[in-house]
């Protein structure tokens, strides 16, 4: 579904981001894209979605070539973005989901449908700027699943989540998981995601240092900036987080 191929980025500025990155994502698979704060995980996601082209080497993503068809391949894979408030545009839930789509009853009723699975349908016509942190969350993520995409990539999505929002997010993963979407999740905390992955990536200053299923990968993250689960550390392996809730 997803494979680069010698894959370099360097920043318009100047600085190597990313190098001789290689990988391959089956579909339907979830991947643990892991390693410390400034690694090149947002800019690889950024390559994959189409939001960025490489420098050199090839990203394909079911089928579709970059450099060259990253407007294609934005209409197939969704990127949720850390920061809620960079990927929001609407002033309302209710514009935020159906922003630029045709206004019709269809339309409408997939949104609220979606803003139901999300919790968010007592907030369709609230200001987006009075949501919670979780909430905005949602909304980008409803939004990126109302496009019915086969690749969702979501970049730290724990990231200023509490507990319960932590819970709903993981809920949602597992969803997709199911539902066979191929999903690329970036994380510097494996804590709440080493359980629900079917293989990691590590990387490390702009280099894929590791792969492989999780049990073959963590005795290595330390040495690259990543803390192993908690549970890993104390001889315990990979255990449900939160007694599998």
């Amino acid at each position: 579904m997803i494979r680069l191929t010698n894959v370099d980025y360097t920043y318009p500025s100047g600085g190597t981001v990313l190098s001789d990155i290689s990988m391959h994502v089956e579909r339907g698979k979830l991947i643990g894209l892991v390693g410390a704060n400034g690694s090149g995980k947002s800019t690889l996601l950024s390559l994959v979605s189409g939001l960025f082209s490489p420098e050199s080497g090839t990203i394909q993503v079911g089928g579709v070539m970059s450099p060259g068809y990253e407007k294609r391949i934005r209409s197939i894979c969704r990127m949720v973005m850390q920061d809620a408030d960079l990927q929001i545009l609407g002033a309302t839930v209710e514009e935020d989901l159906l922003l630029g789509r045709t206004r019709n009853a269809d339309a409408e009723s997939l949104a609220r449908s979606m803003a139901t699975r999300f919790d968010l349908i007592e907030a369709w016509e609230r200001p987006v700027q009075t949501l919670s942190w979780g909430m905005k969350r949602k909304v980008c993520l409803a939004a990126a699943l109302l496009d019915d995409p086969e690749v969702l990539l979501l970049d730290e999505p724990f990231s200023g989540l509490d507990y319960s929002g932590m819970r709903e997010m993981r809920a949602m993963i597992v969803e997709n998981k199911k539902a066979g979407l191929t999903q690329m999740i970036s994380s510097h905390d494996l804590e709440c995601l080493v359980d629900l992955v079917d293989e990691l990536a590590v990387l490390d200053h702009g280099r894929l240092v590791a792969s492989g299923p999780p049990e073959q990968v963590l005795d290595r993250v330390r040495e690259h900036g990543v803390r192993p689960p908690s549970s890993w550390s104390a001889g315990l392996g990979i255990v449900p987080w939160d007694g599998g809730k």
